[in-house]
């Protein structure tokens, strides 16, 4: 697992051990960076389920002004830390070992807003859509801000209310699901 661009540009990552991490492979998020690079720069980004924390790291590499990464598991929060420091982004970067929706609420309370939220959560758990609904309950996106979710490429489609999926990018057994505001 590596950076794919930007200032951290071929940096090798940790990972973290065992089976518990299912990290996104370099063709998927090097498609995925090709698709959101327009929207990189200056931008603040919220990286859930944050794992070995290559996406947030990646954004950050790709121009991000900071980004805050959120993930429960204690092995892969040290893994983050690792990765943050050996990137140097530490100064632009916030963790929050917490549930997701638990570190949404915080967010939410102290009034942040990002321009970009990305989820990648274990499949077929059904913390994919418990999340969205708070992160829509506690307006963390700003206006012209997008969601990205990584899913299986058998998961139901996304409904909510006030966000609707505007692009969806399939892969073998993955799909990337882009959601905006309806208005």
């Amino acid at each position: 697992m590596r950076v794919i661009s930007g200032s951290a540009r071929g940096l090798k990552l940790k990972s973290p051990e065992g089976l518990n991490t299912r990290p996104t492979t370099d063709r998927i998020k090097e498609s995925l960076f090709n698709i959101i690079s327009p929207y990189l720069y200056n931008c603040s980004f919220l990286d859930l389920f944050s794992g070995s924390g290559a996406i947030g790291i990646e954004a950050l590499s790709r121009g991000a002004k900071d980004a805050t990464f959120v993930e429960f598991n204690k092995n892969s929060i040290e893994t983050i830390k690792q990765n943050i420091n050996l990137s140097k982004f530490k100064e632009k970067s916030t963790i929050y070992n917490l549930d997701v929706v638990e570190a949404i609420n915080i967010l939410g309370n102290n009034n942040k807003k990002f321009d970009i939220i990305f989820l990648d959560p274990p499949y077929d758990k059904g913390l994919l859509l418990p999340s969205l609904k708070k992160i829509e309950e506690k307006d963390l996106l700003k206006n012209n801000g997008f969601i990205i979710c990584e899913q299986h490429i058998n998961e139901p489609e996304i409904i909510l209310n006030n966000l609707y999926t505007y692009r969806v990018k399939e892969y073998k057994i993955t799909k990337m699901v882009f959601l905006e505001y309806k208005n």
